[in-house]
């Protein structure tokens, strides 16, 4: 289902992933953009994680779960996140310089704006995150572990990248914290233990705490997606299968 605003779509998690499947299959040959939000929770694993998702399902887990082409842990999504991807030609000039580097710009952006909002959020160089890795016994989980160009507010994560490569294309993914994630219900669908829940909240924020209210994803999406095609310039709209 999509919002009434054309580039902000809110569908489940395994809508966004057969979205990005599908204009991945052919040569991606000008920037598109599409923003997400999600009306209920899901997870999103990492492409080493057929196992963790495959056990999760055995549990019986209700909530919606997929695994994504891309590498990094599980992405909690709900209607605490807003979502980004962005799809560009393989040669496009925003990829100069490399995977890692490839991230920077984006990062950048999200930080900026999340400053103009009030949040005294920054990019995280390689340096920075050579320094402070973050907690090994949380890589399972995105939010657990830091990578360059990710954006932190107090030391504490509030945006995730990741990236997928092919050579029809690279898509650019971000999942900004608007409001608190339920971590009991990830953990859950995991079969991790209760520490791991509180363990994330100690290493995650998100606007709603920072700013003491969650912004309306709506506005928020506005901002990134105007902040986002200066960037980019023209983009191309592709709905969301209903």
């Amino acid at each position: 289902m999509t919002s009434a605003d054309p580039q902000l779509a809110v569908a489940g998690c395994a809508d966004e992933q057969r979205w990005h499947e599908a204009l991945l299959e052919a040569p991606v040959c000008e920037p598109q953009l599409r923003l997400w939000t999600y009306r209920t929770p899901g997870v999103v694993f990492g492409c080493s994680q057929a196992a963790l998702l495959a056990e999760a399902r055995g549990r019986g887990a209700r909530t919606e779960m997929v695994l994504r082409r891309s590498g990094g842990g599980a992405v909690l999504t709900g209607p605490w996140m807003l979502s980004t991807s962005i799809l560009l030609p393989p040669e496009h000039r925003l990829l100069a310089g490399g995977t890692v580097s490839s991230y920077r710009w984006l990062g950048a952006l999200i930080a900026g704006l999340l400053r103009d909002m009030g949040v005294a959020a920054h990019a995280l160089s390689p340096d920075d995150v050579r320094r402070n890795p973050g907690n090994p016994a949380l890589g399972w989980a995105c939010f657990g572990g830091l990578s360059p160009w990710e954006v932190v507010a107090d030391g504490r994560k509030i945006v995730g990248l990741a990236q997928l490569r092919r050579r029809t294309g690279v898509l650019l993914t971000s999942g900004t914290l608007l409001a608190r994630p339920d971590w009991a219900a990830l953990c859950a669908a995991l079969g991790r233990p209760a520490d791991d829940a509180r363990a994330l909240a100690g290493v995650t924020t998100s606007c709603e705490e920072q700013l003491g209210a969650a912004p309306l994803v709506e506005s928020f999406a506005s901002e990134l997606h105007q902040m986002l095609t200066d960037v980019l310039g023209e983009l191309r709209t592709h709905p969301v299968a209903a």
